[in-house]
């Protein structure tokens, strides 16, 4: 069966980076957009970033627009969030789901998340 993985949470300062993995198995990455979310506690999940399944289109939210980047490596099969400035209000259980379509208008598969911990 179709699945996505996500890695690479943890705690880090403010100002810290980390990078966040999607494993993708059972699907080609060319066959699907990957977009990133993002749930913090007592919040509605928000929408991070995405990547077009030709690689070649990213979208950002403006609240990590120029600090948060999407990258792909078909090779691996994973799509990879890095993450630079980061901030408390970054803190949230991360997702990447498969969508269909660019701009995304259904997404067809979702992983389970990974906690990112900002503290100041």
């Amino acid at each position: 069966q179709v699945q996505l993985v996500e890695s690479g949470g943890g705690s880090v300062q403010t100002g810290g980076s980390l990078r966040l993995s999607c494993a993708v198995y059972r699907i080609q990455l060319g066959w699907f957009a990957i977009a990133w979310f993002r749930q913090a506690p007592g919040k509605e999940r928000e929408f991070v970033g995405a990547i077009s399944n030709s690689g070649h289109d990213t979208d950002y939210s403006d609240s990590v627009k120029g600090r948060f980047t999407i990258l792909r490596d078909d090779a691996e099969n994973t799509i990879y969030l890095q993450m630079k400035n980061l901030e408390p209000e970054d803190t949230a259980i991360y997702s990447c789901a498969a969508g269909v379509n660019w701009p995304i208008n259904r997404y067809d598969y979702w992983g389970r998340g990974t906690q990112v911990t900002v503290s100041t």
